[in-house]
């Protein structure tokens, strides 16, 4: 079995794949001030809830976001997994050619989103990741990974406009009925969902422009479905992207 965690912002996301098939999956708040038995002992309930073995796990792959947690998950495989994971960073390679101005300075969550677009869907693809941030990026039919966009998710916005405001509440993400909202809650609902709906379907569009022919969209991330429902421009959903991604880079380096 081969052992995949997407650490992000806000959720660890974790895989466990048989050959390329993946088995299993779950997600677990980030917590920057937990130790690494406190990551170990989660991971080891989750391991016996779904009946799988971690001396079973050949390879363990990481991307990671948050640096300063790397060196806690680092030691928690050595403690629960004897081993020492696979890092997605620099001399792993990809599959894709990365063309960011410092390639260093690339997420490695865009990373292993766009080696599974590409993989799974082939190129030009735009790749729109739903997390604490919202990223865009942009491959081309010869997997160059040309960049792309960031801005603000839908939670940080939302949590924006209540935390500067006096009398606007904190709401569910729920989408509205219509769009005219009858009451404050769905009047911010509205606005919020349906405004980021047309922010992403003018992101998108602009990518495609420059792009300069047909390119296939796939969203992913914890809140893709709510915009998806709603945008014109994205094709496929897929919620397990970067996991893939993950599993192909284990693919691509086995030897190391």
């Amino acid at each position: 079995m081969i052992f995949v965690l997407d650490v992000g912002n806000s959720n660890i996301k974790c895989g466990l794949f048989e050959d390329t098939k993946l088995i299993n999956s779950w997600r677990m708040t980030t917590r920057l001030e937990r130790t690494a038995d406190e990551y170990g002992i989660r991971i080891m309930a989750f391991f016996g809830h779904v009946k799988k073995r971690p001396q079973d796990v050949q390879r363990i792959v990481i991307s990671s976001v948050i640096p300063s947690i790397n060196y806690t998950l680092q030691h928690m495989c050595a403690i629960y997994f004897d081993q020492k994971p696979m890092f997605v960073g620099p001399g792993i390679k990809t599959g894709i050619n990365i063309k960011y101005d410092n390639p260093k300075e690339l997420g490695a969550d865009r990373i292993v989103g766009a080696i599974a677009a590409y993989h799974l869907y082939g190129g030009p693809c735009i790749i729109v990741d739903f997390g604490t941030a919202t990223t865009f990026g942009a491959v081309t039919s010869e997997g160059d990974f040309l960049g792309g966009a960031i801005c603000p998710g839908i939670k940080i916005s939302t949590e924006a406009l209540t935390l500067n405001t006096a009398r606007l509440p904190h709401i569910e993400l729920n989408k509205p009925d219509s769009i005219i909202g009858k009451s404050t809650i769905t009047g911010m609902q509205a606005g919020i969902i349906y405004g980021y709906v047309g922010q992403v379907d003018y992101i998108i569009g602009k990518f495609k422009k420059e792009l300069g022919e047909p390119a296939k969209v796939i969203a992913t991330g914890g809140l893709a479905e709510v915009v998806s429902q709603e945008s014109k421009e994205i094709d496929e959903m897929n919620g397990l992207l970067t996991l893939i991604g993950l599993s192909r880079v284990y693919e691509m380096n086995k030897g190391k």
